[in-house]
């Protein structure tokens, strides 16, 4: 789904002038410290640019259309001129005291966009503003107030609004990136008639991790994800496990591969491709390429029936489901003695090689592909 981003005008790409806050001339007409260069980032990243401002009475005499044009048509000409282009422009005529559900923070102007053909959910309103908070909140999207965390803090607690703000900054290049790293976490509920799984992952590892799937040496394999992958991940999953462990392992595959593909989004900026290393006296090895392509070999020949309370045939089907849902190539190998250690040996490498490819280069929009798509 298309995802928006709702940038107001004065106060956060224009200096809002003291006195009367009304850009209506050129001489006015100032942009904000690194507004230009964040928002040329912005423009790479696949967000629809929709810039929407209260203008107090425009089109009246206290406010005529030919002193708000010439300003406004500098702006897009300079934005332009940095390939910066917004696909819609929204502006409120209406004075405060109208109370008019088109003014922010009412959501009358933004009719278009909630017709459920854009995740609102992974949206974000940027201002200078408490209102713009609190649009974003009546939207159902995440809000970014351009503003000294000195005050705003305590004035959003007080607002109930410190929920929606994900980020108060000052800084139009931590903005950009923020954004541009992406919030890169999502979840994944999935039941059905054998398993009842919740999972949520965060690829920066920002939240506490837990796992739950009701096989303890399974549970302490994923574990090997959180730590040497370096993410966040809670599971949770209630399978029939009387009857035995494959639905648990393979719908467990299968959430998270869903919910991995989910977080990392459109794959701008991502090293694509990760490793090997060795586990006491085995070695593992384990190619994947987040490409979108699914390819999955296996080489691990285990000599027990289980590890702990978990079967070692599992572990290959947990590893083709996985690839499956993360559409990846994924290619497994490892030699060993120790059945634990060659296990684990392999969850280490493919944590290693996820964070290896997970990994954004900093300032590297690119997707890292010749066919321009992954």
């Amino acid at each position: 789904m298309k995802r928006l981003l709702i940038i107001d005008r004065d106060g956060t790409i224009l200096v809002e002038p003291p006195v009367d806050f009304q850009i209506d001339s050129i001489e006015k007409t100032d942009f904000v410290p690194g507004a230009i260069s964040g928002l040329k980032v912005l423009s790479t990243l696949g967000y629809r640019l929709v810039m929407a401002s209260n203008q107090d009475g425009l089109g009246t005499a206290s406010f005529p259309m030919a002193d708000f044009l010439p300003p406004q048509e500098m702006m897009l000409k300079v934005l332009a001129s940095e390939g910066i282009r917004f696909d819609d422009i929204l502006i409120d005529p209406t004075m405060p005291e109208e109370y008019a559900p088109t003014r922010k923070p009412g959501t009358g102007m933004f009719t278009d966009y909630l017709s459920g053909d854009y995740d609102l959910s992974k949206s974000f309103v940027i201002g200078d503003r408490l209102t713009d908070v609190m649009l974003a909140k009546n939207l159902g999207a995440r809000a970014i107030l351009l503003q000294s965390s000195e005050g705003a803090i305590e004035a959003l607690k007080e607002q109930g609004l410190e929920e929606v703000c994900a980020l108060c900054t000052t800084s139009w290049a931590e903005i950009a990136e923020y954004l541009r790293r992406g919030v890169r976490v999502a979840s994944t509920v999935r039941n059905t008639r054998e398993t009842a799984i919740a999972i949520t992952v965060d690829l920066e590892g920002r939240m506490p991790s837990s796992i739950d799937t009701g096989l303890k040496f399974f549970d302490h394999m994923l574990d090997q994800i959180v730590h040497h992958g370096g993410i966040s991940l809670q599971v949770q999953c209630k399978g029939d496990l009387q009857v035995d462990e494959h639905h648990t392992m393979e719908d467990v595959a299968i959430a998270l591969g869903d919910t991995l593909r989910e977080a990392l989004g459109d794959k701008r900026g991502i090293e694509r491709y990760g490793y090997a290393l060795p586990m006491d006296e085995c070695d593992a090895l384990v190619l994947l390429d987040l490409g979108g392509r699914i390819d999955f070999a296996w080489d691990v020949n285990f000599t027990r029936e289980y590890v702990g309370d978990t079967p070692t045939e599992m572990f290959r089907h947990f590893f083709g489901s996985l690839s499956a849902a993360l559409r990846c190539n994924l290619h497994v190998s490892a030699r060993g003695e120790n059945n634990h250690h060659l296990i684990e040996g392999v969850f280490k490498a493919f944590a290693r090689s996820l964070r290896a490819a997970i990994h954004r280069q900093a300032f590297n929009y690119d997707l890292p592909s010749s066919k321009g798509i992954l």
